[in-house]
Order: C-alpha cells, then sequence, then structure tokens
C-alpha cells in the first residue's frame, strides 16, 4: 500500500455525468501563455516569471484542469491503481478499513494509494484530484462532505464511499447500521435499569454521528425515558489535546446524576474512560460505559469495555469488492449495502444503583 498526500492540483465541480478532461492547450490560451510556459508553471520544472505562473494557476484552477500525469503510459488501459481516502489513521477503525481493502485489491492485482483527509473537506478533495491525475481506476473514500465524491463522480471515476455517505448519486456506498448498533447499546443500559444516561459523540455532521445520536434518542423514546439536551455532548472534531477532555469534563459536571454514558465511537471512549479514572470514578459501580467501536484497547483494560463491535475489516473488501465488479462492468444502479453490528457485553455495565 501507498499513503500518498494530497495533490497540489486544484479543481472545480461542474456539471454532472462524465466531463470531458479539460487540456493543457486550453489552459495556456485561458493564461494567455504558450503551451511550454503553461507546462512549466504547472509543472513546476524550469523558470517561468512569478506573476506568470499565478496567472496560469488562476487559469487551471477556473476551468478544472487536472494534470494527466501518467497518460503516456497508461493510455487506452488499466492504471491497476485505487484510491482509498480515509480521515484518522491514528484511528485504529481505518486501520482496519485499510487493511480489508488492500487484502481484496492486493489479490485482484491492483496497488492501493491511500491518502490521509484529517477530517477537512478542502483535503479530501485535493486528493480526489490527485486520484484523477494518476488515472485510478477506482476510488473508496469515507466521505467528510460532498466535495471529494462530487468531483470523482463528476469525471466519470467508478467510487464506493464506506462508512460514511455524502449523499451524492452515482456511488455506490457500504456503511453500518449506526442508528440500530447505537439503540442497541443503550437499550442494554436501560434494561439494567440506567435511566440517566449521557452520550458523547465526536460529531453529527457526518451520517455515522448523526445516525447514532438517533439510535440513542429512540432507545430512550422506547423506553418512555426522557430526552434532555444538556446530557449530548457533541465535540464536533475538537482539538483533542486538551479542548476535548475539557468539554467530556464539563458534562460529567453539568450531570452529577449520571449513572451511565454510550461513547459513540472509540475515540470518545477512550476520553470519557480518561476523564472517569482522573475523578476516581470507578466504572462499572459509579458509573457505566458503553463504547461504539470494539478496539483492542477495550479488551486490555480492567472491567474490559461493553462495546458496539462492527465489522470493520469485512465492510473494506466488501467495499473493495462492489468497487471491482464497478470497474469491470461499468455503470449501473447504485448500490448500497448496510452490514449489522453486534453488542458485546463485558464488565464495564452494571444494574443501576449496585453500589447503594
Amino acid at each position: 500500500m501507498v499513503k500518498q498526500g494530497p495533490g497540489a492540483s486544484r479543481n472545480g465541480g461542474g456539471a454532472k455525468g462524465k466531463r470531458a478532461r479539460v487540456t493543457l492547450h486550453e489552459v495556456a490560451q485561458e493564461a494567455g501563455t504558450s503551451r511550454s510556459t503553461a507546462s512549466r508553471a504547472l509543472g513546476g520544472h524550469g523558470y517561468v516569471a512569478g506573476h506568470i505562473k499565478e496567472r496560469v494557476h488562476e487559469a487551471a484552477q477556473r476551468l478544472g484542469y487536472v494534470p494527466d500525469v501518467s497518460a503516456r503510459t497508461l493510455k487506452g488501459r488499466s492504471s491497476r491503481v485505487v484510491g482509498l481516502l480515509v480521515s484518522d489513521l491514528r484511528n485504529q477503525f481505518y486501520a482496519q478499513l485499510a487493511a480489508g481493502v488492500e487484502q481484496t485489491l492486493s489479490d485482484a492485482g491492483y496497488q492501493v494509494v491511500l491518502v490521509d483527509d484529517h477530517g477537512r473537506e478542502e483535503r479530501a478533495a485535493d486528493g480526489a484530484r490527485a486520484f484523477l491525475a494518476m488515472r485510478a481506476d477506482g476510488v473508496l473514500l469515507a466521505p467528510v462532505g460532498r466535495p471529494a465524491t462530487e468531483i470523482l463522480v463528476d469525471h466519470g471515476t467508478p467510487v464506493v464511499e464506506v462508512d460514511r455517505r455524502s449523499g451524492v448519486r452515482g456511488c455506490d456506498v457500504v456503511a453500518i447500521d449506526s442508528e440500530n448498533g447505537a439503540r442497541d447499546a443503550v437499550a442494554h443500559l436501560l434494561e439494567l435499569g440506567h435511566r440517566e444516561i449521557a452520550v458523547v459523540v465526536d460529531e453529527t455532521k457526518w451520517a455515522t454521528g448523526k445516525d447514532r445520536l438517533k439510535g440513542y434518542r429512540v432507545a430512550l423514546r422506547e423506553a418512555r425515558v426522557p430526552y434532555l439536551r444538556r446530557r449530548v455532548l457533541d465535540l464536533a472534531l475538537r482539538d483533542r489535546d486538551g479542548e476535548a477532555e475539557d468539554a467530556v469534563g464539563a458534562l460529567l459536571d453539568a450531570n452529577p446524576e449520571v449513572t451511565a454514558v454510550f461513547a459513540a465511537n472509540n475515540v470518545v471512549a477512550e476520553l470519557v474512560w480518561q476523564e472517569l479514572k482522573r475523578r476516581g470514578r470507578t466504572v462499572p459501580d459509579d458509573c457505566s460505559v458503553v463504547s461504539f467501536d470494539d478496539e483492542t484497547w477495550m479488551r486490555m483494560v480492567e472491567p474490559k469495555l461493553t462495546a458496539v463491535r462492527q465489522p470493520v475489516f469485512e465492510m473494506g473488501s466488501r467495499a473493495a469488492t462492489l468497487l471491482l465488479e464497478r470497474v469491470d462492468s461499468g455503470r449501473g444502479r447504485a448500490e448500497t449495502h448496510i452490514l449489522q453490528p453486534e453488542l458485546v457485553v463485558r464488565g464495564s455495565t452494571c444494574r443501576a444503583g449496585l453500589r447503594e
């Protein structure tokens, strides 16, 4: 697997459907330069005056030019390259996802080029343009917004969205039933007698966070337990060097009656776990904890965490298989595959009021 940073070229959105590729000659005409000057300005080789280089880059951006760096060797042939765009390689979830993708594609004779967009739309869009430039046969991505998917779909590149959905038409999707998984996690706490249950998510603009919050609300409604907004913490991708920890502490301070916390992914579960330990609150006697995601560290701590296990490796493999089918068969009706998670009960949850 090759890891690559997002490309520096820029490209706009544009009309739906496959678009004709903008040529270097058209960029040169737009900028009022020769083709060779435009080539030097965009390729970074040879001297070009600063103001001319700026003019060429602005023209390329206006026209939506994507440099075809491999056309000479790949013209009329498959590149045998597939792009994979994820949001945070520090998160073990994406490492497992990438492993499932890479094994399936490697077995089929493809090379995977990996880009980490760090959860930023503009970096994701740059990554999409880089994949276009290298003539990737297809792209798998966990979208942080619509632009990256739109760029790829507009250029006729087969796309499979994984884990999250952007809502862009014309691409396939492989995702987890986040709402049902969250509902099962919170229902487990309710069955243990908990009624004061807080929830921590790290974003609600993406479908995963939104659906997990919805599952939390559905479980409360089914148990006739009131939903209180003050028990909901949306970290909204805050700086995890301190801001997020402070927010978790503020949530617990504002809700001293809380007897259980549902953490909507493994990253926030770690924040909740550490904050409870820092305060000297015993899990599960003082506070039960359930996490969405079942990562290795959750089986190493004491007590082990109750968690919603996602078939992450399978999700990556299924998405890669679907992409290969799309590359081989061409365009057709977009498919959505939803995989079911599993609640794994361990020692971090117990009956409410057990210590009393």
